[in-house]
């Protein structure tokens, strides 16, 4: 029977048995109950990461040593696809209260004349809000679901069998998992004990970054910014409330010690070097540097570990790509890692994470070093800014750019078929609501408008809708598959193909 929504064919909650033989009696464990899956990295990758395995049922432990939460924000906002995701999982509105959206040009490389018109989604902006809120957020998320998140607790190494994975903490103490998932960032513990080649460009320019009160006047701040990015792009002061700023200003020079952060004395330094004023900089929350080293592991996968987030590539932040990227890594890896934990895995489905998100971080890394180029002050970037910034006027140019920014543009590589496979499909409105309203639960899902098509077999991972909508008619659309992750898998009305592609993504049909 049809419930509310127009679900057919059944609505169990999916969870199957996690076949953890082999992980029990080990000496020197901790005294806890077996583990499915440990994240090492308690920001927005690894807790992004935590709530989708737990969607599923998987027992999930994160690992974050910092024993507290440090407030800081390196990243300041949502680009259009994270938004969407959290509209997938019913956590829009918390995101909305606490941030404001822009459209507004210059997310690539500083240029473009205005935000584009018609971008493919129903969130057309970009969400400022400050990354210790998305961390905030997605925690009590993935705490509400059931995750447990250790703090100060710091991975020191680990070893793998074909039964799980062993995390050897800095304690002395080890957890023994099924599963192992490195989202520990550009110094990734879980990437060096892997010995995952991590192949790339060294940074060749630093950027000093910090959160700082200022003494000068808003029209002093203005003035001399735009007269100094006349020559420098990597400038400015962003007003973050109460009084501070974001500053930001190129290096001195290429730093070969990270871990030491920078002092308020090298930015004021800095800042009167190239501006010829400090603005009268002073309280720092935070100073950092940042290079623009662009590195992308090797492989996403080693057996029963895998990376994500930073741990898995780095690059420059321009665009404000870094915990856009590693949330939508989360999104892709979560139900296919449940669904190996869950035991009705196909057999390629985990390892399609690499196959598809290798190529999206390989994407951003190219964008991000022809933004950097772009970037410098000498006379070649400067006559091709401005080159570029004549074809930004063009309207195709600046929505090919911005999609690209905001990784609605991502397409896997699914096969043939209809235009819409391997890319994910926008929030419509149906007959009862709205198409996002009904991916809460992290399972599959088939839209149905031709009332002909049938999911029964996969009704425990598959939940199947019938509705129709005037937006699917125009993209012509009768019916779509989409996987958890929002991506269209088929499209079409014909129940061969439709048991062809729900054999492929979500495993044999159950009998019965």
């Amino acid at each position: 029977m049809n419930d509310e929504n127009g679900r057919v064919d059944g609505d169990d909650d999916g969870h199957r048995g996690h076949g953890l033989d082999g992980l029990d009696g080990l000496d020197g464990m901790e005294a806890t109950d077996p583990v499915d899956v440990v994240v090492a990295g308690g920001g927005p990758t690894g807790l992004m990461l935590a709530a989708e395995l737990r969607l599923h049922g998987v027992r999930t432990v994160v690992l974050e040593r910092d024993p507290e939460p440090t407030g800081h924000s390196r990243a300041q906002g949502l680009h259009v696809r994270s938004t969407e995701v959290m509209d997938q999982r019913g956590l829009l509105d918390r995101f909305l209260a606490l941030g404001r959206q822009f459209r507004v040009g210059g997310f690539f490389a500083g240029l473009g004349p205005a935000w584009p018109e018609d971008l493919d989604t129903a969130h057309s902006y970009v969400l400022a809000i400050p990354q210790a809120e998305t961390e905030r957020l997605l925690a009590e998320h993935a705490t509400r679901l059931g995750a447990e998140i250790r703090r100060g607790r710091a991975l020191a190494g680990l070893s793998q069998d074909e039964h799980g994975v062993t995390a050897e903490l800095a304690d002395g103490t080890r957890l023994r998992c099924r599963y192992l998932v490195g989202c520990d960032g550009g110094r990734s513990t879980v990437r060096k004990r892997l010995g995952t080649p991590f192949p790339g460009e060294p940074s060749r320019v630093d950027t000093l970054l910090g959160d700082v009160a200022l003494t000068a006047s808003p029209e002093e701040l203005a003035a001399v910014t735009a007269e100094v990015r006349r020559t420098h792009v990597r400038y400015g002061a962003m007003p973050l409330g109460e009084g501070r700023y974001r500053v930001i200003v190129p290096a001195g020079g290429v730093s070969e010690d990270r871990a030491t952060p920078p002092g308020l004395d090298e930015l004021r330094e800095r800042l009167r070097e190239v501006g010829g004023t400090d603005f009268g900089a002073h309280d720092p929350r935070w100073i950092s540097r940042f290079g623009d080293a662009t590195r992308q592991a090797e492989r996403y996968r080693t057996g029963r570990v895998l990376l994500a987030g930073d741990a898995a590539h780095i690059h420059p932040p321009t665009g404000g790509q870094g915990l856009n990227l590693g949330i939508q890594d989360a999104f892709n890896l979560g139900w296919k890692l449940a669904a190996e934990v869950n035991g009705w895995a196909p057999g390629t489905l985990l390892d399609s994470y690499h196959a598809e998100r290798h190529p999206v971080g390989a994407a951003v890394l190219e964008n991000t070093r022809a933004q950097t180029e772009l970037m410098n002050p000498g006379p070649g970037p400067r006559a091709l800014r401005g080159l570029l910034a004549e074809l930004m006027e063009f309207e195709e140019v600046n929505r090919h750019l911005i999609e690209k920014i905001t990784a609605i543009a991502v397409r896997y590589d699914l096969g043939g078929g209809h235009p819409l496979t391997g890319r994910r499909l926008r929030d419509v409105r149906l007959g009862r609501g709205r198409l996002y309203e009904l991916t809460r639960t992290g399972r599959g899902l088939l839209l149905d408008q031709t009332g002909r098509l049938s999911a029964r077999g996969w009704s425990d991972r598959v939940d199947h809708v019938v509705d129709t909508s005037p937006e699917l008619d125009g993209l012509a659309v009768p019916a779509a598959l989409l996987r958890p992750d929002g991506h269209v898998a088929w499209a079409g009305d014909d129940q061969g193909e439709l048991a062809d592609a729900l054999t492929r993504w979500f495993g044999e049909p159950s009998a019965g």
